[in-house]
């Protein structure tokens, strides 16, 4: 065959390849984890406390146990290993024992013939609690006096970051205080997961997750067996965003199975997922910004406080992403932070798409356009002033190494086209048509009194873990010749969640290996840790780590093919490469690929970042590995006498250093938008007294094809030095800014101070006047736990807290 006639493998890095998973999930024949079945299975349930904060004065079962069709009821006091998990402290009981923390905390599982059955047992075990006073107010929690969520205080962690002269004056100064409420992840698929035993006396997992391997990291110990006895499987995930970060029904499910001897499958509906996991922080942020007249700035304050609810998940990593992002993505000399994440009787808060950083966005984009409006300046043009790029200096003393093209993203942000529609605001049906409340029900105005508002924003985002994080994925590759051609079979524990994160790793192996058939085996903890789904780090990590394989077996092959060749390493065509199954030498064909796999080619690699370093007590040090940056521009009609709304258009800008698959990234920024208008206009989890009033998609609203705009993107390609074809995760910037600038649209066309998110109708008209936002809280004088890196976990020497 002549080098003409070679062809270059389909679906490699830089083409728009369709999901290898989209047939089957559009065809209904993708197995989610709710799908699980195992013969001869039981069905699992959690008895959960009604209580936001009791103490736990006995449990009765024996009526739940005598039920028919009962197999085990089990409490605090049956697990045979140890008694609490958790991410970054082990603070979190498997089962509650003595003291119930919040409303929805496990306090006995079951197994049962049937969900029915098991519902009804549930409901047969007696429970006295003697309820306890709550804290469920964030600031509350600082005082000295408020009850106390654990023995050793109410915070979870406390930073400072200090720049510069945190004194220096300025010239003009604006303050603001900013609101996030608490947001749920509502990913479509609840948690799930089948628990089998296994013969070793071990037990096999099958779940749906983000991090096969920590998640056995908190199990095994729970169960009183080794790592290599508790083996996972990842499921078919439908949807993560954070929330499956945290264990949830893993550890109960596999209690059940091993002492039952069955498998045990546990799934939760709706109302129960929202007790069953994590949610995106409520935050209260006081800020105040300083700059000359001609717009530079000069020193920022911010005091920062999030909910971290009663249990600490990954709060102390939230807590830093808050405060290292808290001036924005712009040049700042002088800068104090003060962050603190405490802990309250309020359910748990973790992990969810921005980490943190979508609070800090909401609160300085605001304080910028605040100074725009001061200074008179057009507020596109102040961020262009602004912007930091490769090599500045930022609030933590960290130097931006990388790209940081965050002029080129607001230029081409605010390049973007606006919408077309031009009727004239008050015009009936103007502005394109009627307008609804977001998750409203039918069009409710003809657009008497409509608004068109403007809003523009700029975000940012770390890529991978931070804070000195050994951050590192493994990946195994091996390349076999078969009967329909050369094919590579990956194996990694990388979490598929639904981002693509198959497809781009077979479209590098096909880059990479020059073969078309690509197969990837199912993620389990038979191969070394990818680390988890989250921080816009799978592409970098497992890519990076399967790119290296690639490398380890074309090296191989090439070896094999000199030997052949008597040694010659190059001819006089050029050097060995293979294309589409054939290995070339420069222009000439050497010889089928398959020649030359009579034996398969196997490479196993682990890829890590480069190191960075934790924050001292000043907030100094290197704490991220990369930076991306988006912007967006928010086009909102708004019913100035009815508080409607309508999100015309978002135009976005975003920085992605080298998109692998185009589509799939317009995809993630436009799911990420998604989330965000959630929460700008609609998504937050209602409580009161530290109880859940909305668990259900009836009453917590989320955004429908209705409610999303148009999203028009433009990809602005500058790759990070450094890593595996210079791309940087993409599924997080977009969430990022996307609340800020439609706020900003917001108050552009009412004029109003709309300073918390979601905004509501009544925000809109004016009839909930904002409070006073009083004087920002001190800073705790008892820091509270010791911050550890993110998921160093168990073995690392976590914190243990009993129930």
């Amino acid at each position: 065959m002549s080098a003409r006639t070679v062809l270059r493998p389909r679906g490699g890095v830089g083409e728009s390849v369709h999901r290898i998973d989209g047939v089957p999930k559009v065809k209904a024949a993708f197995a989610f984890a709710s799908d699980l079945w195992a013969e001869g299975m039981l069905w699992g349930h959690t008895l959960r406390s009604p209580h936001a904060h009791a103490r736990v004065r006995a449990v009765d079962v024996s009526k739940a146990l005598a039920s028919p069709g009962v197999h085990a009821v089990l409490l605090a006091a049956d697990l045979p290993g140890k008694t609490t998990f958790g991410l970054e402290f082990a603070d979190q009981p498997v089962l509650a024992a003595e003291r119930v923390r919040y409303a929805g905390e496990p306090v006995a599982i079951l197994a049962a013939v049937d969900p029915e059955t098991a519902r009804r047992a549930a409901d047969l075990i007696a429970v006295e609690y003697d309820p306890l006073p709550a804290v469920t107010d964030m600031e509350l929690a600082l005082r000295p006096a408020a009850p106390r969520v654990h023995d050793f205080g109410n915070v979870l962690r406390h930073l400072r970051i200090v720049h510069g002269d945190p004194n220096a004056p300025a010239d003009v100064w604006v303050d603001g205080y900013y609101e996030t409420g608490m947001q749920d992840q509502a990913m479509l698929g609840p948690e799930a997961g089948l628990a089998v035993p296994a013969e070793d006396g071990g037990v096999d997992l099958y779940v749906a997750t983000q991090w096969l391997h920590v998640d056995r990291q908190q199990i095994a110990p729970c169960l009183g067996l080794p790592n290599e006895k508790v083996r996972l499987h990842l499921a078919g995930v439908g949807g993560a965003f954070g929330a499956r970060e945290d264990v949830s029904m893993h550890i109960h499910a596999c209690l059940l199975a091993l002492r039952t001897r069955r498998p045990v499958k546990m799934a939760y509906g709706r109302e129960e997922s929202f007790f069953g996991h994590v949610h995106r922080h409520p935050s209260r942020i006081w800020m105040r910004h300083g700059a000359r007249r001609d717009g530079v700035l000069v020193r920022v304050q911010a005091r920062i406080l999030l909910d971290g609810g009663a249990y600490a998940s990954s709060s102390s990593a939230v807590i830093g992403n808050a405060c290292t992002f808290a001036t924005g993505p712009y040049e700042v000399p002088n800068v104090l932070i003060e962050g603190t994440c405490v802990y309250t009787n309020n359910p748990p808060c973790g992990a969810m798409r921005g980490f943190g950083a979508v609070q800090a966005c909401v609160a300085y984009e605001a304080q910028m356009d605040k100074l725009a409006r001061l200074l008179g300046r057009d507020p596109v043009d102040l961020r262009l002033q602004n912007a930091v790029a490769t090599g500045s200096v930022l609030a933590t003393g960290q130097v931006i190494r990388g790209s940081a093209p965050v002029r080129e993203v607001i230029a081409k942000c605010a390049a973007l086209p606006m919408p077309d529609d031009a009727a004239p605001p008050d015009a009936p049906g103007g502005r394109g048509g009627a307008l609804r409340y977001p998750g409203a029900a039918g069009n409710v105005s003809r657009g008497e009194g409509v608004r068109r508002g403007v809003g523009f924003a700029v975000g940012w985002k770390n890529i991978a873990y931070s804070e000195g994080f050994d951050d590192s994925a493994e990946a195994r590759v091996r390349l076999v010749a078969g009967p329909g051609g050369p094919r590579a079979e990956v194996r990694t524990a990388a979490a598929e969640v639904g981002q693509g994160l198959n497809t781009v790793l077979a479209q590098i192996v096909r880059t990479e290996l020059g073969v078309d058939t690509v197969v990837l085996l199912p993620a389990d903890t038979g191969v070394g840790s990818a680390g988890s789904s989250s921080a816009s780090r799978q592409t970098m990590m497992s890519g990076g780590a399967v790119q290296m394989a690639c490398a380890a077996i074309r090296d191989a092959l090439f070896e094999r093919v000199r030997r052949e060749r008597g040694g010659e390493g190059r001819s006089n065509h050029g050097e060995l490469r293979v294309e589409g199954g054939m290995i070339l030498a420069g222009s000439a064909a050497v010889g089928p690929l398959d020649r030359f796999l009579a034996e398969p080619i196997e490479a196993t690699r682990v890829y890590h970042h480069r190191k960075t370093r934790p924050l001292d007590a000043r907030g100094q040090g290197d704490p991220h590995v990369a930076f991306a940056f988006a912007a967006q521009r928010a086009v909102v009609d708004v019913d100035t006498e009815l508080g409607l709304v309508r999100v015309v258009q978002i135009a976005t800008a975003q920085d992605v250093g080298r998109a692998l698959n185009p589509q799939s990234v317009h995809g993630q920024i436009e799911g990420g938008t998604a989330q965000g208008l959630g929460l700008a206009l609609m998504e937050e989890v209602l409580l009161k007294d530290g109880m859940i009033r909305n668990a259900s998609f009836t009453d917590y609203l989320i955004p429908t094809i209705l409610d999303m705009p148009p999203v028009v993107a433009v990809l602005v390609e500058e790759p990070e030095p450094g890593i595996p074809f210079g791309a940087k995760g993409v599924g997080e910037p977009s969430t990022v800014v996307s609340p800020a600038a439609i706020l900003a649209a917001l108050r552009a066309a009412t004029g109003r101070d709309l300073s918390r998110a979601p905004v509501r109708p009544d925000d809109l008209i004016g009839l909930s006047p904002a409070a006073p936002p009083g004087e920002p809280p001190p800073s705790p004088e008892v820091p509270g736990p010791a911050p550890i890196p993110k998921y160093l976990g168990l073995e690392a020497g976590q914190q243990e807290i009993s129930g």
